[in-house]
């Protein structure tokens, strides 16, 4: 069993190497929107920050810690299960207060792209996380392609999410900048 998991793990060395560093890489970059938006004129509330923000540093830090868990030495699937299966559960109870944050905050508006991209999809790609677990031992194979789209979605999700809030930040900037300048 042993030698069947390692093999099976090791074809997948690469992408978690790769999306493991993306997904470090872009925590710190959202260190940085953190910055910017202190820096911006229009405050950000905590509860903003706790809809918004802080999610995408989650799901970043999860792609991070899927590819470890993914990249670890383990001596059968069963561990490997239950570990993903542990980070898909919290990953969707953290959705579902995400859910709850973003609905609560009153600072901000959501559109439905905002609750696609804030709340849906990381709920979707956490749920295919833990049923992935369940379903490890039965189709390993196919379950690790599960995992791995698991893994690049919440990527994604986080870049997207990411992008949003500078490009938000940014014309939010500019409008103020103009409404301050004097009519001539």
């Amino acid at each position: 069993m042993e030698q069947s998991t390692h093999s099976l793990l090791v074809a997948w060395e690469n992408f978690y190497v790769i999306i493991g560093s993306s997904g470090a890489a872009l925590t710190g970059l959202q260190f940085v929107v953190i910055a910017l938006i202190a820096e911006s004129p229009r405050r950000a509330t905590t509860r903003e920050i706790g809809a918004f923000g802080t999610p995408t540093t989650i799901h970043f830090c999860a792609v991070l810690l899927l590819s470890a868990i993914l990249s670890a030495p383990w001596q059968g699937l069963t561990h490997i299960a239950i570990a993903l299966g542990a980070c898909g559960l919290t990953g969707v109870i953290y959705g579902l207060i995400v859910v709850q944050r973003t609905r609560r905050q009153t600072s901000y508006r959501p559109v439905l792209e905002d609750w696609l991209w804030h709340t849906v999809l990381p709920l979707i790609s956490y749920t295919t996380l833990l049923i992935s677990a369940l379903a490890l031992h039965r189709y390993p194979r196919r379950i690790l392609f599960l995992i791995a789209a698991s893994a690049l979605l919440l990527l994604f999700i986080g870049i997207h999410n990411a992008w949003d809030t500078v490009t938000y930040i940014a014309i939010d900037q500019a409008e103020s900048k103009r409404s301050r300048k004097p009519k001539r």
